[in-house]
């Protein structure tokens, strides 16, 4: 009765195991962009940095004129993860600017507070 079972359940779960995996690679919603590390960064000079913020716009660009109403859930998440992790690297090229509004309001706190 056993025996019954696996050779049931054997042929279904090594079905089930290679179908996964020929499916395992097949997102395809362009090419992705290899960013560098924070310290790689550290390391460029002004025109590398806006080379790659460059290549960073243009697949911005690449992925807004997608049509996503064709793509699954997972391809779609993967989008926003990469958007996500371009718009940290785009942080750590750039930097963080502080606007004159703001200036102004820590300039008054700090005269309030002292």
């Amino acid at each position: 009765m056993k025996t019954r079972k696996i050779l049931f359940y054997l042929p279904a779960l090594l079905l089930f195991f290679s179908l996964r995996g020929l499916s395992a690679g097949t997102i395809s919603t362009g090419t992705a962009l290899n960013l560098p590390s924070k310290e790689v960064i550290a390391n460029m000079t002004e025109e590398q940095k806006q080379a790659l913020i460059q290549q960073m716009k243009d697949r911005v660009e690449e992925i807004k004129s997608m049509d996503k109403s064709q793509l699954t859930k997972e391809e779609r998440k993967a989008l926003r993860t990469e958007l996500k992790d371009m718009k940290k690297e785009a942080r750590a090229v750039t930097g963080v600017y502080i606007s004159i509004g703001a200036l102004i309001i820590i300039i008054l706190l700090l005269i309030i507070i002292l």
